[in-house]
C-alpha cells in the first residue's frame, strides 16, 4: 500500500447522499478476484444512462452516508482503481470508512458546507498529517483516528502492521511460552 499524506489536485463532484454499494458497484461485477479492474465498472448504472458524469480527479466530494449498504470491498478498489485517492463526506458508513483505510482510499468528513465550499472551488490539497483540507475557499480541518492516521501516512495494509511487532513476535516464538501450546479447558 503506498503512503498517504498529502493527496491535492482537481476534484470531482458527487451531489448525492445515501450512495450505496452497490450504486458504486453493481453487484454484476463482482465476479473478478483481483482487486483491479473494476474502475471502469464504477456508477456503471448511474453512468451509462448519463445521470451523472465524473472524472477521474484525485478527490471525490459527495453528500452524507457515502458507501451505505453492503460490505463490499469492491467499492473502495473500484473508486481508487477509478483514480481517487480521497472521499470528502459529511458521513461514511463505518465499514465502508474501514475498507477505504485499509486500501490507502483516505475518506475525510467533513460538514456539508464545507463539502460544497470544496466542491465549488474544483481543486483541493489534503494535507492527512495536518489533518486539514485547502481550497480556495479556505482551510478545513477534519479528524481523523490515531491509528487510522498511521496506517495511512506509513503505507500499511493488516499485514504490514502485524510486521510493525516482528521483534514481539520472534521473541514470543523463541521464548518459553511458545513451547507450552494452547491451554484448553475441559467441560
Amino acid at each position: 500500500m503506498r503512503p498517504v499524506d498529502k493527496i491535492e489536485g482537481k476534484v470531482s463532484v458527487l451531489d448525492r447522499s445515501d450512495v450505496d454499494t452497490d450504486q458504486i458497484i453493481p453487484k454484476q461485477f463482482l465476479k473478478r478476484v483481483e482487486r483491479t479492474g473494476f474502475g471502469e465498472f464504477l456508477f456503471y448504472d448511474w453512468i451509462r444512462d448519463g445521470e451523472i458524469e465524473l472524472e477521474p480527479n484525485p478527490i471525490l466530494v459527495t453528500g452524507a452516508n457515502f458507501g451505505c449498504g453492503s460490505s463490499r470491498e469492491h467499492a473502495p478498489w473500484a473508486l481508487e482503481d477509478f483514480g481517487f485517492q480521497a472521499i470528502l463526506a459529511p458521513s461514511f458508513a463505518d465499514i465502508f470508512y474501514s475498507n477505504c483505510t485499509k486500501i490507502g482510499l483516505l475518506p475525510a468528513i467533513l460538514d456539508e458546507e464545507h463539502c460544497r465550499a470544496v466542491a465549488e472551488a474544483g481543486e483541493a490539497r489534503i494535507d492527512l498529517d495536518d489533518e486539514t483540507v485547502n481550497c480556495a475557499a479556505g482551510v478545513f480541518q477534519f479528524q481523523i483516528e490515531h491509528d487510522v492516521k498511521h496506517r495511512l501516512l506509513n503505507g500499511l495494509d493488516d499485514i504490514g502492521i502485524t510486521l510493525e511487532n516482528a521483534g514481539a513476535i520472534d521473541q514470543f516464538e523463541t521464548g518459553p511460552a511458545a513451547s507450552q501450546g494452547p491451554v484448553t479447558t475441559s467441560l
